[in-house]
């Protein structure tokens, strides 16, 4: 007996600050990565699918984002536009007030 399926794992890659669609708050938005990956005998052995997407955390709307539109997001929030996107937590301050 051979058993076989497939198991998704979400990692968050960026937390940024964007205008949410739908409520029109500029609130963090979570970059998430889902990747599924095929199984054999509860081992994952190559990943078949990988998408991108963000989420509102004042709303809950979550928006899907193409591949290369979640690289760049990545490059903005890292500050670099060259080399490897990395594992970021990113906030934005706001300005004192006077």
């Amino acid at each position: 007996m051979v058993i076989f399926g497939f198991r998704t794992k979400v990692f968050v890659l960026a937390v940024l600050t964007l205008l949410c669609p739908r409520c029109g708050n500029p609130v963090a938005h979570p970059l998430h990565k889902a990747v599924t990956k095929f199984t054999l005998f509860f081992v994952p052995l190559f990943p078949v699918k990988t998408r991108y997407s963000t989420q509102c955390t004042f709303c809950g709307l979550a928006n899907r984002v193409a591949g290369e539109d979640a690289t760049r997001l990545l490059q903005q929030a890292n500050g670099s536009f060259g080399g490897r996107p990395q594992d970021v937590r990113q906030s934005q301050q706001y300005p004192p007030r006077t």
